[in-house]
């Protein structure tokens, strides 16, 4: 989906025939100014998206940004103000509030988990654990906190995991197929596969052919022996279970990469308003 697909489907789900309140209250030729103040601190995220939609609601509109993404800002921020047609800021007002807070919030759970592997080289993955819809936004989140993106959709990248293994009769056989798979459909897309103790891992190993593996579930010292067998030019994720807390000490194991579906699944939107002044 593309942002203006996104703002039209938003547009229609919450104004359809009108903002009938507004239209009843406020006169036609009626002018404003808002603010929209951060209320508490965290990473400003989804300042693009929010003035895309005032301007698709009112090309008219005056929007000014105050700050950039990625900025820490404190309680009390403007982080953006508009002005024009009063009718037209209330109109776009929660749209723009909803994506913005919703994106703040995972920026800013996604800087404190960057924030906890500061000096190691391990860097932090979101999943295709997000909302329907909307997941272009909650990974661009996921960018603007300092962490990376893991395959956007099942398109972009191969990851055989436990199912596709049982289906697929077994990992040699999982891993040739998908191989022979993106070599006769031309596709130039990583192979990732996912290993479930150190025994699946020898056997990943020894037929080859993967670009990176998933380390799921396994303990403290198993990690650090996964790490240690998995060579040169084969990535290495540990998934499962990770938590806040645990994160570096997941990292400190020598993982390429932690993954987290909690960065989208489970952050809580920032505290963001929008008031006339």
């Amino acid at each position: 989906m593309t942002i203006d697909e996104f703002i039209r489907t938003a547009v229609q789900e919450d104004i359809r025939e009108g903002d009938h309140t507004s239209l009843a209250c406020i006169p036609p030729d009626a002018v404003g100014r808002a603010k929209m103040i951060v209320k508490e601190k965290g990473v400003l995220a989804g300042t693009g998206i929010a003035e895309q939609i005032f301007l698709f609601i009112d090309p008219n509109l005056q929007v000014r940004t105050e700050v950039v993404d990625g900025t820490i800002v404190e309680p009390n921020t403007i982080a953006m103000t508009v002005s024009g047609k009063a009718q037209s800021i209330l109109m776009a007002e929660r749209l723009a509030l909803n994506c913005i807070q919703r994106m703040c919030g995972i920026a800013t759970l996604t800087r404190r988990v960057v924030d906890s592997l500061e000096g190691l080289h391990t860097r932090v993955l979101d999943t295709r654990k997000t909302t329907p819809g909307i997941r272009f936004l909650e990974k661009l989140a996921v960018k603007i906190g300092g962490g990376v993106n893991h395959r956007f959709g099942l398109y972009d990248m191969m990851m055989i995991k436990d199912n596709h293994i049982d289906y697929a009769g077994g990992i040699e056989p999982a891993i040739r197929l998908a191989d022979e798979y993106r070599k006769n459909h031309n596709l130039d897309i990583k192979l990732e596969i996912e290993a479930r103790d150190l025994s699946e891992l020898d056997e990943i190993l020894s037929v080859g052919l993967v670009d990176r593996i998933m380390l799921d579930n396994f303990s403290f010292d198993d990690l650090r022996t996964a790490v240690s067998r998995i060579p040169e030019g084969v990535e290495s994720e540990a998934s499962g279970g990770i938590t806040f807390d645990t994160v570096r000490d997941y990292a400190e194991c020598g993982v390429d990469y932690v993954s987290m579906g909690a960065l989208t699944h489970s952050a809580r939107s920032l505290d963001i308003s929008l008031k006339a002044y």
